[in-house]
């Protein structure tokens, strides 16, 4: 991988504060021009080191109230790729992680309420062909959700 130097990652944590700042504002505040910006950024997406772009939606403003973590067990964890195969049908389901310790995936979905979420779990996930248990983790609130830092230091190391 190509090394990231120090005004990659000036260019990342302004651009991950503010993913519609124009490319102008963020040459002036790195101090080189416009062109050099747009190269940058264009070089950090074919690295696939920036992924992603657009807005986020808000799952409540939809009628989506009932944020839930699901963790999986399977019968066998060779069964991983069939299972994710099925769960991409769910079109709640919005991330999907293979896991260590007591599950073998753990999923994040979203509901529109109790009734909805009863009916995701018990003949929607727990029907699918390898799906052992689940166990089901309702989020009151959350608190926090930021990426990960971005220091221009980093350069250094």
């Amino acid at each position: 991988m190509e090394k990231i130097d120090k005004l990659d990652l000036q260019i990342m944590e302004i651009i991950s504060n503010n993913a519609r700042i124009p490319f102008k504002e963020v040459a002036q505040a790195c101090g080189v021009s416009r062109a050099a910006i747009h190269q940058r950024v264009q070089r950090l997406i074919d690295l696939n080191v920036i992924v992603g772009s657009g807005y986020h939606v808000n799952p409540k403003s939809l009628g989506y109230s009932t944020c839930t973590y699901v963790g999986i067990r399977l019968e066998k964890g060779s069964m991983y790729k069939a299972v994710v195969d099925e769960l991409k049908n769910i079109p709640e389901i919005v991330e999907c992680h293979f896991t260590t310790g007591p599950y073998t995936m753990l999923v994040k979905l979203y509901a529109r309420d109790n009734e909805q979420l009863m009916d995701l779990l018990n003949n929607r996930i727990q029907g699918i062909h390898g799906v052992d248990s689940t166990e089901t983790l309702i989020s009151l609130d959350q608190s926090i959700k930021k990426e990960i830092p971005i220091h221009a230091e980093a350069a250094d190391e």
